[in-house]
């Protein structure tokens, strides 16, 4: 019975309180954060300390994405594209390397209308930072998951032709 009681008296007030977020509120946080901000139908256009990235949302399917885009694929090698592989796994975190029109961008994507204001912003500068540590520390943030953060070349077995 006490349960219960905790219950009604702590947990009914957050009930109904939930987030939701809108394009407008979204243009808002991004206009705050943002050196400058275009908007073009769907997408919101944006510097963030010299850098462009791009949001990109669609309300009907309750989806977004915060984009960058960082270099040419042509300009890449092997390695490179690995280190990004393993970085998605070990060090870029909410925030993914993705090829794209052979573009690598930088890509957050979540449902819009369960988005915090605390998750844009935190987007929008997980999204720079992924962008801008391409081809150094393949990094988000500060944190790191444990493990190989780097792409090691290891010795290929020798096929072993059967007589």
């Amino acid at each position: 019975m006490k349960q219960f009681l905790l219950l009604i008296l702590f947990g009914l007030p957050f009930l109904g309180f939930s987030q939701e977020m809108t394009t407008a509120k979204l243009y808002e946080i991004i206009e705050q954060e943002a050196d400058t901000v275009k908007t073009n139908g769907n997408q919101y256009q944006f510097l963030y300390n010299n850098a462009m990235l791009i949001c990109v949302f669609d309300e009907n399917a309750n989806r977004m994405r915060i984009i960058s885009p960082i270099v040419e694929r042509e300009k890449l090698g092997e390695e490179e594209l690995l280190n990004a592989l393993v970085a998605n796994f070990h060090s870029a975190l909410d925030v993914k390397y993705a090829l794209s029109d052979e573009i690598i961008w930088s890509v957050y994507t979540h449902p819009l209308k369960e988005l915090s204001e605390h998750q844009v912003i935190d987007a929008i500068q997980q999204v720079y930072a992924a962008a801008i540590t391409f081809g150094n520390t393949y990094s988000s943030t500060n944190l790191v998951f444990p493990g190989n953060t780097k792409k090691t070349e290891k010795p290929k077995p020798k096929i072993l032709n059967k007589t």
